[in-house]
């Protein structure tokens, strides 16, 4: 599954991000160590941008990633969405139910769960 990522909207939020910061292109060049035009070409959708320059614009505008991806997730979500409907159209209502209760059991069981214990 090929994700399209649209870099235009997240240099939108790492500009909004970081204008509501009253910092600079400047400022977040020097913090990321690149240059100013690189930050602007990443603002403008002009360029993309790595994954250790996403991480170091985060931490440098105290965000998360998530929130500078976050209008870029909705295909992975819908995707999830119609798989699940997927599998779970031939089941009966009571099958349905079974299968909430097992998933609700799981996640309590993942979030609990600590590895060398």
């Amino acid at each position: 599954m090929e994700v399209e990522i649209d870099y235009l909207a997240i240099g939108k939020r790492i500009r909004t991000a970081r204008l509501s910061k009253k910092m600079t292109q400047e400022t977040l060049s020097n913090m990321i160590d690149v240059a100013p035009t690189y930050v602007s070409s990443i603002e403008n959708g002009h360029t993309k941008l790595s994954l250790a320059t996403l991480l170091g614009i985060a931490q440098s505008l105290d965000t998360t990633v998530d929130q500078l991806l976050y209008d870029n997730t909705p295909v992975l979500v819908s995707k999830f969405d119609a798989d699940i409907k997927e599998l779970t159209s031939d089941c009966s209502n009571q099958e349905k139910e079974f299968l909430l209760e097992i998933i609700k059991s799981t996640k309590i069981a993942l979030r609990n769960y600590k590895p060398g214990k």
